[in-house]
């Protein structure tokens, strides 16, 4: 079973509290997204691995400790998760970004797979998938296979704020992938929206209907 982490540090309570507040518009909301973002990978990242590399400093040679070139990607589910790849890259310039498009049918709330664009080694790398909103789960879920049958071995899904039903529908489905969202909401109303949540993410990133 994967794990299912809240990262509840006061910086990224306090942020996410700003952008569910419905009176918050686009710029901020994007600009608050990715603040989030950044802090959850920030966590994340701990048990990234350390190699001894030997340095010159002003004052002389020291053996010092720098990332051991572990190979990262930022794969958002389009749309909304476009609204976290930056907040990832300010941390992790180098990762790669790739990006992976669902749209969900209104009638069935069922996901579809429309588009698809990885880096080649995508086997090779650790991949933070980041999507807003963890609802039904449908979504993440198909991403998840997706990426799977391109080689994916190593995921980790990032999301701001997820449903106990989107929770449990990945941890069945992808036992092998950990969960991390700033928040545990409530439950999904009835059409599929997380209750309390923060509306349609899209919308508010983008500022359409």
């Amino acid at each position: 079973m994967g794990k299912f982490t809240v990262l509840n540090h006061p910086l990224i309570q306090h942020k996410l509290t700003i952008i569910r507040r419905k009176d918050v518009g686009t710029k901020e909301f994007r600009e608050v997204a990715n603040e989030i973002a950044e802090l959850m990978v920030y966590e994340i990242t701990r048990d990234l691995p350390l190699e001894d590399v030997t340095i010159e400093t002003p004052m002389g040679t020291t053996t010092q400790k720098e990332l051991a070139g572990k190979k990262l990607a930022v794969i958002p589910i389009l749309r909304a998760g476009l609204g976290m790849v930056d907040g990832v890259l300010r941390l992790i310039p180098a990762a790669k970004v790739g990006h992976i498009g669902m749209y969900r049918d209104e009638k069935t709330l069922k996901p579809h797979e429309y588009f698809v664009k990885m880096p080649s080694d995508i086997e090779q790398r650790d991949l933070f998938i980041v999507d807003p909103m963890l609802a039904t789960g449908g979504s993440a879920n198909m991403a998840i296979d997706a990426l799977k049958k391109r080689g994916a071995t190593n995921m980790r899904l990032i999301v701001l704020v997820a449903a106990p039903e989107g929770v449990k529908a990945i941890q069945e489905a992808h036992p092998d992938v950990d969960i991390y969202a700033a928040a545990l909401d409530d439950h999904l109303t009835e059409n599929g929206y997380i209750f309390p949540g923060l509306g349609d993410a899209g919308d508010r990133l983008f500022g359409t209907k």
